[in-house]
């Protein structure tokens, strides 16, 4: 009888113009057989650190945070600290 838990990431979604969305499940398997799955939702921001996240997060975050990005939401967080 074995158990093996495996995380996958089920979705990566770009939500306000610069929060990339990320969706991961986990999944937990008996002898191959699917006996539990919870999911994981979190938000990455162009100032957050993407280093530890999965090579197709990465992906779409580089993709999507370009530098015209970065400024424009450097410059509403700076608004949204007054």
């Amino acid at each position: 009888m074995a158990i093996t838990k495996e995380i996958m990431v089920e979705r990566i979604e770009v939500v306000g113009g610069w929060n990339v969305q990320v969706a991961t499940d986990t999944i937990i398997k008996e002898d191959g057989a699917e006996i539990s799955r919870s999911r994981h939702r979190h938000i990455l921001n162009p100032d957050s650190n993407i280093s530890k996240e999965a090579s197709e997060v990465q992906a779409v975050a580089n993709a999507v945070w370009t530098d015209d990005i970065k400024a424009k939401y450097k410059t509403w967080k700076e608004s949204q600290e007054v």
